[in-house]
């Protein structure tokens, strides 16, 4: 049965999109085959939109599947945690559960395809090839499985896997590749939480030779690299050693900026955990002075970091970095909206950016991105203009993914979090 989206406002993904009126969308299973007018036929399912906007779902580079971003009183021990949710077959059964409810949460919020980056075990992949089986509802998903690190590393013994030798770590990438892995995960540096001492956020954990193992393997299977940076100098590191996305990032000079360009890679801003820890009430989080101190260096090297690469051309991406403390799988149109202000890139860029230039760092740029003739029908309908207010995205009126039409989708909201959140706006 083909479906026909009639009388529609079209923004179409591209850098410097402009609602179109009333354009009508044909899709034929999961592909888009018509755009313009379209004459509906006997059997059309025909959906009249009345004048709603219709643009490309949203694109998450960023997710953690196992965490919902839920507000907890205590910091949790996520290493504990992994080890009881992968004691044995009920355990992963039930976490798995919970990835695929997270991962519909995704997308009945309008994100049709997400990119995870660091999970347990190999459960991301085989929730992927569960929703493309059409065994579960939820985004198309590139997955990474479990991250390599480091002893002592960020997230060692949860979602990242340590390696102490190059040896190890190729052995680690060749596993990954085998089970199933889109890409490779590196925890190159430390993280906030994980920070000792005031000013020093984001130490360089992984050495330079594992770092480029990893990716002359990775690439050697045809993988590309993400790698969690939060401190210069791990950057330098993941820069000058084949790293394909710098995650989070930091302050960039010119020598950085050029090997970026010369190897076509791209910073992923995630600006959505970095606000709440740098700016809300420390008694709130549970954090301390030092903490938070550091989360607003961190805050404030990635955001700079952002503006260099816009600055010379060099692609830059988004992610929310769901499973950190008020970052839900919800909230995507939020990253937009922290991106517009921080980086200072008008409403139409930022749409593009978790659009058609998401897609095109992740490589699908063919398959998805934008409303073109051939592509998936990865579809979101809001009732307003989201490039007047992002807030638009907020409550989707229709989202469309892997050939099911959602409408209406209903989505379980944590309200003290957004309460927060919103007061921030």
């Amino acid at each position: 049965m083909r479906t026909v989206f009639k009388n529609g406002f079209l923004l179409d993904g591209t850098e410097h999109m402009q609602p179109i009126p009333n354009i009508d969308i044909a899709v034929t299973d999961d592909k888009i085959t018509h755009i313009g007018t379209v004459l509906p036929e006997q059997n059309d399912r025909v959906i009249d939109l009345n004048g709603r906007y219709l643009m490309p779902g949203l694109i998450n580079l960023h997710v953690h599947l196992p965490a919902g971003g839920k507000p907890k009183k205590k910091p949790m021990d996520a290493k504990k945690l992994s080890a009881f949710a992968l004691k044995n077959r009920l355990t992963q059964a039930f976490v798995l559960k919970l990835c695929e409810g997270y991962a519909r949460t995704e997308l009945m919020s309008g994100v049709t395809t997400i990119r995870t980056v660091g999970g347990l075990a190999n459960l991301d992949s085989i929730l992927r090839d569960k929703i493309l089986q059409g065994k579960a509802i939820g985004p198309r998903i590139l997955a990474s499985n479990f991250a390599v690190g480091v002893p002592g590393g960020h997230m060692d013994g949860s979602v990242a896997h340590a390696v102490t030798t190059e040896k190890e770590a190729v052995e680690l990438v060749r596993t990954l590749a085998a089970g199933g892995a889109d890409l490779i995960k590196l925890m190159i540096t430390g993280g906030v939480l994980d920070a000792e001492v005031k000013g020093s956020p984001g130490v360089l954990k992984m050495p330079p030779e594992i770092v480029k193992a990893c990716c002359d393997e990775a690439h050697r299977l045809g993988l590309s690299v993400a790698a969690h940076a939060e401190g210069p100098e791990g950057v330098r590191v993941a820069v000058m050693n084949g790293v394909d996305t710098i995650e989070h990032g930091s302050v960039l000079d010119r020598e950085e900026v050029e090997v970026l360009r010369r190897h076509n890679a791209a910073v992923i801003c995630t600006i959505s955990p970095a606000v709440p820890m740098a700016k809300f009430d420390m008694e709130l989080l549970g954090i301390d002075e030092t903490v938070q101190y550091n989360s607003n260096v961190v805050y404030e090297n990635m955001i700079s970091g952002v503006k260099t690469a816009l600055e010379n051309g060099i692609p830059v991406g988004l992610g929310t970095d769901t499973g950190c403390p008020y970052t839900t799988h919800y909230n995507m149109w939020r990253e937009l909206h922290f991106f517009r202000k921080a980086a200072g890139v008008s409403a139409e860029f930022a749409l593009h950016t978790a659009t058609l230039k998401n897609a095109r760092i992740a490589g699908i740029d063919h398959i998805t991105g934008s409303i073109e003739v051939g592509k998936c029908a990865d579809i979101l309908i809001t009732e307003q203009n989201p490039l007047s207010d992002f807030r638009a995205l907020s409550k989707p009126y229709i989202v469309v993914g892997n050939g099911t039409i959602i409408q209406k989708p209903k989505i379980k909201k944590y309200a003290g979090c957004d309460l927060e959140l919103d007061r921030i706006m």
